[in-house]
């Protein structure tokens, strides 16, 4: 009776020999309580998840669902975590009996007793069972940890869906402003044309000097050159959208033009809603919650271990005396393991899950700070872009008017062909600003909706 209580109480004495609690680090994360932007706009309603079609191009759509479909880093994402979730079941499996089923046929020769060779045949057929019992609630720590990692995981392809999607509308984005700059420079050599047709005619007539027809014909080349390198750009970017859909190089549908497309107006909410808005975010906070629980595991590992096992089986001489009349075999049992010197590796062990855990602390840290200030750029270049773009809008109207009565002056004899190569130059730099500044603002507007997390939101 008294070795039995020593027995029992023998994993509490080594329990009191456990590891201490090693207390997170404080934090120094300080949520904003409102957006510095202007353009903020209060509490916003929550963001579709198919956001991008708030621009209103069903190319743009299309081309959106295609990269979400056959993106090869998605792909990565989604077969990792198919990983993780398997390793959620490898970890419960610890819960459960393990069961094996043995066959041991031995044909053996030996000396008998009376000095003559004695050859016997054995089969013996056993199922074992062993069972762990998890009073310290290793095994559940365990599960727990495998089941935060695979969370992880989800977050992980959830937030890279978000960046294909992203990158996919910013390129096509750009796509469409390079075609927008292609036809305008295309546009302009036709006028550069005729203005150097009319500057050669009134050369040849003596009515201007050859200065003023070489000036032409300069300005002529130097917005040829312009177009073959748009059309270079366009054909690189054209590559870059090809490989986010998965896609060979060719070129990529157009749907509505630059100045066609709308412009959302995401509300951006309140600080601390991005905190549920954003995968990466969700990820880092439960790649914590996983550090966490491994620690716990770690911490575990120094706490004994009890095993139960036991074992039924048959032996017999022959397969027909096995299957027929054997001799019943059994065994039932037990065992504690605990460490007694192992140099200090499971404590050291321990020590390291511990910075694993702060580590994943400070990471989720630095993503939460990462995303106010992602979020608070796309507000700030909203903002701006749009201010810039009344002005640019303004400057073009004006510089339009310029060029059409530096024009009828040099027609009529008024003014030299400088003042209207002046004009044509700040004409075309006027409209190239305004398209460039077009697509920086819806460029910026989905840099927005990356930043409010894009419609994701975790499962309840």
């Amino acid at each position: 009776m008294r070795n039995t209580a020593c027995v029992a109480a023998l994993p509490l004495l080594l329990a009191a020999c456990a590891m201490a609690p090693q207390p997170a680090p404080e934090s120094s994360l300080q949520v904003p309580p409102a957006w510095r932007s202007a353009s903020a706009g209060g509490v916003g309603a929550a963001i579709e998840r198919d956001w991008w079609r708030a621009f209103g191009d069903p190319a743009l759509d299309a081309l959106v669902r295609r990269a979400l479909a056959e993106n090869g880093d998605l792909r990565i994402a989604r077969a990792r975590l198919q990983e993780y979730q398997a390793r959620i079941r490898v970890a419960e499996s610890a819960r459960l009996p393990a069961l094996n089923l043995s066959l041991a046929p031995t044909r053996a020769r030996a000396i008998g007793p009376f000095g003559t060779p004695v050859e016997s045949t054995s089969l013996v057929g056993a199922v074992q069972a062993s069972y762990e019992l998890d009073l310290f609630g290793r095994v559940a720590g365990g599960v727990e940890a495998a089941r935060f990692e695979a969370l992880s995981q989800e977050a992980a392809a959830e937030a890279a869906a978000l960046a294909v999607a992203a990158n996919t509308a910013s390129g096509y984005l750009n796509l469409l402003g390079l075609d927008a700059q292609l036809a305008l420079a295309k546009a302009t050599l036709e006028s550069r044309q005729r203005s150097f047709d009319l500057a050669r005619h009134q050369f040849e007539v003596g009515y201007s000097s050859r200065l003023e027809m070489s000036q032409a014909e300069a300005e002529l080349h130097a917005t040829a050159a312009a177009v073959p390198q748009l059309e270079r750009q366009i054909a690189l970017q054209e590559q870059a959208l090809n490989l986010l859909l998965g896609a060979s190089p060719g070129p990529v549908a157009r749907g509505a033009d630059l100045l066609a497309l709308r412009e959302p107006r995401p509300g951006a909410g309140l600080p601390s809603e991005l905190l549920r808005r954003r995968p990466d975010i969700a990820q880092a906070e439960r790649l914590v919650a996983a550090a966490d629980a491994s620690l716990a595991v770690a911490r575990d590992q120094l706490l004994p271990s009890i095993r139960l096992t036991a074992s039924v089986g048959a032996q017999g001489r022959s397969l027909s005396q096995l299957l027929g009349s054997p001799t019943d075999l059994w065994s039932i049992g037990g065992s504690v393991l605990a460490p007694l010197f192992d140099a200090g590796r499971l404590r050291a062990q321990a020590e390291i899950a511990g910075t694993v855990r702060d580590r994943a602390l400070y990471t989720y840290e630095s993503v939460v700070r990462s995303a106010f200030a992602e979020t608070e750029n796309a507000l700030a270049s909203i903002d701006g872009l749009q201010r810039q773009l009344v002005e640019a809008e303004a400057r073009r109207v004006a510089a339009g008017e310029v060029l059409r009565v530096a024009g009828n002056r040099y027609r009529n004899g008024y003014a030299s062909y400088l003042e209207e190569l002046d004009a044509q130059r700040t004409a075309f730099t006027a409209d190239l600003n305004a398209l460039q500044l077009r697509t920086s603002l819806l460029a910026a507007h989905v840099d927005l909706y990356r930043a409010l997390g894009g419609g994701w939101a975790p499962p309840r």
